[in-house]
């Protein structure tokens, strides 16, 4: 019998552009968009999944606990690895890179030329812990309710 991706997926389906849902994600800065595109990355299992960054915007030093699979999809995806943010660390990824990342690797991203697209795939649950509480979004949002 086939190992299935996600339960129920028994059949051949394709996800087309204008198919992809970017919704906010309350563990990244407010501008800043995820969108699932397969799986459920709350759970155990393969998923896969779109961030999408506006220009500029950067997201802190911060860890995942699965290792994950990063692959350029548009823009120039800047990442660097460290506890801190350094712009001398940032490694500047074009259309069409893979990155791997293994899970707990401290690193920072920052959409320094504009707007990139990424694209995850990874085994669940998706996790992301800053390094610094201060800097989670997610911190932010509880002082001000």
């Amino acid at each position: 019998m086939a190992r299935r991706h996600e339960t129920d997926e028994a059949v051949f389906r394709a996800v087309l552009p204008e198919d992809v849902d970017w919704q906010p994600f309350a563990a990244f800065p407010p501008t800043a968009r995820l969108a699932i595109v397969v799986g459920q990355p709350t759970g155990p299992g393969p998923y896969l999944i779109r961030v999408k960054v506006p220009a500029d915007v950067k997201l802190m030093p911060h860890t995942h606990p699965e290792d994950r699979v990063y692959t350029v999809i548009s823009g120039v995806f800047y990442i660097g690895l460290g506890d801190e943010f350094d712009v001398d660390e940032l490694v500047a990824y074009p259309p069409d890179s893979v990155v791997v990342l293994p899970g707990e690797t401290p690193h920072f991203h920052w959409a320094r030329s504009g707007e990139y697209v990424t694209q995850v795939t990874a085994l669940g649950p998706l996790g992301l812990d800053y390094v610094r509480p201060a800097d989670d979004p997610r911190q932010a949002s509880q002082g001000t309710a």
